[in-house]
């Protein structure tokens, strides 16, 4: 199984107890088989930054228990540009300029991208984005 890129929006999702979801629920089950699941740096920080200060350091511990992608910077950054301006040229637009990093480093290592955001979407539409489904 190739690795699965797991969005911000999963993870927000996760640590609400609260919230259901399609994504949460996949992600929990990926759990239970130990699914090679990973992090890129923007994820990373979306999640971190919205985090209550009593609950940082635990799901900080947990974030940094799976790999990093490692994909040059740059190369990733160019990526989400021609992302988002070949989006904008077909009168598409996503809202979170993020989303598109985020894309790319799934795009650039030919990862699965699990998401519950509607950005992803149109970049799926015009992109070989392979989003994980059950």
């Amino acid at each position: 199984m190739n690795a699965i890129l797991v969005d911000s929006s999963v993870w927000i999702d996760y640590y609400r107890p609260q919230k259901k979801s399609f994504a949460k629920e996949t992600l929990e089950r990926l759990f239970t088989r130990n699914a090679p699941l990973r992090l890129c740096p923007v994820i990373y920080q979306e999640v971190l930054q919205g985090v209550k200060d009593h609950e940082f350091r635990a799901i900080k511990e947990r974030l940094l228990s799976y790999p990093m992608v490692e994909t040059d910077l740059l190369t990733a950054t160019d990526c989400a540009i021609d992302i988002y301006r070949q989006l904008r040229r077909k009168g598409k637009t996503v809202r979170n300029a993020a989303d598109c990093l985020i894309a790319a480093y799934a795009l650039c290592g030919e990862r699965w991208l699990l998401h519950n955001d509607r950005d992803f979407d149109p970049i799926a539409e015009e992109f070989p984005l392979k989003v994980w489904r059950p």
